[in-house]
C-alpha cells in the first residue's frame, strides 16, 4: 500500500521541509489547478507519466509553459523517434499508485516507483517556488527546487534537471546527451533481433522464453546420435512455438502464473490464496497480453527473414 498525502506531508515534515499547502477541489489538468493557486506566489507545474517499448517509465515534470515535444525528448533518451508514448493509466496504480491526474515527482516516495527515471525542467531552479499535488489533486503544495533535491535525495533519487526544450542534433558522432538517464535497473522485455548476414543467426539471436539470452559455445563438440536426436527434438519444438505468437504467449503467460501463485504463500493469507492468485494472474494477462503478441510477431517475421527455421530443422547429411 502506497503513502498516503497525510503520510507524505509528515514525511516533509520529518526532512524539515518548508512548504506551503493549499486545499481546494478536485482538479485534473493545470488550467483547472490555476483557478485555485495560480494567483498565488509560485510557479504551476505539468507532469507526464511515460513509458518506452521496453517498459520503462518515466515522469517528466515541468514548468507549465515549457514546451516538451517527446519525439524530439525521445531521440535525446536514446529511443529513437516514437520511443515515449503516455503511459497506461493502470501503472499510475501499479507503479505510482496514485490516481489520473496526481502524477508529480513526490510520488516516488512509494517504493514500487524506485525504478521510474525522472526528468526535471531546469527552469524549476530560476523559481521561488513550484505547486505540486501531493498524492492527491484536491490539494497543492508550494516547494522550492532546494528542497525537493532534499526530498529526491532522501528516497535515493539523484535530481536531474535538463533543458526540455533543447534540439541537439543526434546521429553518428553525436550521440544522445539523455541516454545516461535511461533506467538500466528496470526489468524490460527483449529487443527482436537485429538483422545480420550471418549464418549463425538461430543460436546468436535466440532468446529464450524466460528472456535469457542463451550464449554460443566458444568450442564445437561433436554430440552423440542421441543428444543429436534430442537437440533436433527441441529445436523442432521450440521453432513451432516461434511459429505462433499467440501459443508462445500463453506458455509464457502460465508460467507467469505458476510464479505468482507460488509467491502467495504466507500462512495467514492461505484461505485468501486462490483468490488473490486468481486476480493477479488475470490482471497480468490483461496488461502484457496484447504487447507481448505484438513484440513476439515481430520477433517471428524477424526470425523467418534469417532463416532461423532453416537453422533449426536442419540435419546434416550422413556421410
Amino acid at each position: 500500500m502506497g503513502y498516503t498525502k497525510e503520510q507524505l506531508l509528515t514525511f516533509l515534515q520529518e526532512l524539515q521541509i518548508d512548504f506551503a499547502q493549499y486545499e481546494h477541489p478536485v482538479v485534473l489538468t493545470v488550467e483547472a489547478q490555476a483557478k485555485y493557486v495560480g494567483h498565488m506566489k509560485g510557479a504551476l507545474s505539468k507532469n507526464l507519466f511515460l513509458k518506452d517499448k521496453k517498459h520503462r517509465f518515466y515522469i517528466v515534470s515541468a514548468l507549465a509553459d515549457t514546451k516538451v515535444d517527446l519525439k524530439v525528448l525521445s531521440q535525446r533518451l536514446g529511443l529513437g523517434k516514437g520511443g515515449l508514448r503516455m503511459a497506461p493509466e493502470e501503472a499510475l496504480g501499479e507503479m505510482l499508485q496514485v490516481p489520473l491526474g496526481c502524477v508529480t515527482p513526490l510520488a516516488l516516495v512509494n517504493d514500487s516507483a524506485r525504478h521510474v527515471c525522472l526528468l526535471l525542467d531546469q527552469g524549476f531552479k530560476s523559481q521561488e517556488c513550484c505547486f505540486f499535488h501531493p498524492l492527491s489533486n484536491d490539494m497543492s503544495i508550494a516547494i522550492n527546487s532546494r528542497d525537493l533535491d532534499k526530498f529526491l535525495n532522501s528516497i535515493g533519487k539523484t535530481p536531474a534537471y535538463i533543458d526540455l526544450e533543447a534540439n541537439p542534433p543526434v546521429g553518428k558522432d553525436q550521440p544522445p546527451d539523455l541516454a545516461g538517464l535511461v533506467p538500466s535497473d528496470a526489468v524490460v522485455l527483449p529487443d527482436p533481433p537485429e538483422k545480420t548476414a550471418s549464418s549463425q543467426g538461430p543460436e546468436k539471436n535466440h532468446i529464450s522464453p524466460n528472456n535469457k539470452p542463451t550464449a554460443t559455445a566458444a568450442k564445437v563438440v561433436k554430440p552423440s546420435n542421441a543428444s543429436q536426436r534430442e537437440k533436433s527434438d527441441s529445436a523442432v519444438n521450440l521453432s513451432s512455438s516461434f511459429g505462433d505468437s499467440e501459443k508462445l504467449v500463453e506458455e509464457i503467460l502460465e508460467k507467469t502464473t505458476s510464479i505468482i501463485l507460488s509467491e502467495v504463500k504466507e500462512e495467514n493469507m492461505e484461505k485468501y490464496r486462490e483468490q488473490l492468485g486468481t486476480m493477479v494472474s488475470n490482471s497480468i494477462r490483461k496488461q502484457l497480453s496484447v504487447e507481448l503478441k505484438s513484440t513476439l510477431s515481430m520477433f517471428k517475421n524477424t526470425s523467418y527473414t534469417e532463416g532461423f527455421y532453416a537453422g533449426t530443422q536442419h540435419q546434416p547429411k550422413r556421410m
